[in-house]
């Protein structure tokens, strides 16, 4: 049985996962269509609205509505609602969709601390800067309750990896001493309203971020396929810990194709791995096995350790060749 028979639905990233800046991952759009499942996109990207995120998945071949879409932005207003009124004021740090959305949800948009707002909600946006930074400090000194719509330091983009709306709320906590809420990945909620949406009983979670994709769909207690697409690589998974471990590794979403039981931890490909000390050796590997083969192999004993090992020795040549690939 493939992985995405084993499911009912896929709840997706999309930076790192299905695109970067926007250009489709190799093979990611096939695989999505050919697992032919329900899919919700649940992105901590708040800079564009769902309408707009739905018409540039379209643009790269998929078959999306605004409703598969949910972005922290989405996300950040619900959070919101715990400390607001309809007609009160809010400052928006982001994108002019996101403040589309936060008048669509009865809140009244303001352009400065003068005017009192009771909540800063703070999305990435890209034309982001000083002003807008500062207008944010002065509201929350003032009292405003800080919200962001999640706390991802990068971006990943086609040319690397980009400041993300963590650093850019970093700066805001700088200089107010204040850390927001976050209403995105790695908290399990936009996970939970993705697959409530559809009724979904077996979703399976795919991200390329282990402490927001993986760590969120961990936290929601649902299986997670983590694709070396994007952010997080073997060696942070070597050392991550039990609550940002994913229950299988995939190279890419091609993955949703191959067998659920050959992609969880586990002996592979003709290596074998033992600890020796504070390290771990990888030995063996038959002719052509995979340097993911070798990651899976060494994440078997790696995460049976109390603490992360020192170094991965390879102990033989398809070892070498297997573990070059991992830097």
């Amino acid at each position: 049985m493939t992985l995405s028979q084993q499911y009912d639905s896929l709840l997706l990233d999309l930076d790192g996962t299905v695109w970067a800046g926007g250009a489709a991952i190799d093979w990611a759009v096939d695989s999505i269509k050919q697992a032919g499942l329900p899919s919700v996109y649940v992105t901590n990207n708040a800079s564009r609205g769902p309408q707009e995120v739905a018409d540039k998945l379209n643009g790269i071949g998929l078959d999306v509505a605004a409703t598969d879409v949910l972005t922290s932005a989405q996300a950040a207003i619900t959070l919101a609602e715990s400390v607001l009124e309809p007609g009160d004021p809010v400052y928006v740090v982001g994108a002019p969709s996101f403040k589309d959305l936060v008048t669509s949800a009865g809140y009244r948009v303001v352009d400065s601390a003068d005017e009192n707002p009771k909540v800063v909600l703070h999305g990435h946006f890209t034309e982001t800067g000083w002003h807008q930074l500062s207008e944010a400090a002065l509201a929350i000194r003032g009292g405003a309750t800080y919200l962001a719509t999640n706390l991802d330091t990068t971006l990943p983009m086609e040319r690397g990896l980009h400041v993300g709306n963590g650093s850019m709320v970093a700066a805001v906590t700088s200089a107010t001493g204040v850390t927001p809420a976050s209403a995105g990945k790695p908290g399990p909620t936009m996970f939970h309203q993705a697959a409530s949406g559809l009724q979904s009983q077996r979703p399976l979670v795919v991200g390329d971020r282990l402490n927001t994709d993986i760590a969120g769909g961990v936290a929601a207690k649902m299986d997670v396929l983590h694709v070396l697409t994007g952010v997080s690589g073997p060696l942070e998974l070597i050392e991550a810990p039990a609550e940002q471990r994913p229950t299988y590794i995939g190279e890419d979403l091609r993955a949703l194709s191959e067998f659920g039981a050959n992609l969880v931890p586990g002996p592979q490909g003709g290596f074998t791995a033992r600890v020796d000390g504070n390290d771990i050796l990888l030995l063996a590997g038959d002719e052509g096995a995979t340097s993911v083969q070798a990651l899976r192999t060494v994440l078997n004993v790696a995460w049976a350790m109390n603490e992360p090992p020192e170094f991965i020795r390879p102990m033989s040549a398809q070892a070498e060749a297997a573990t070059a690939q991992w830097w």
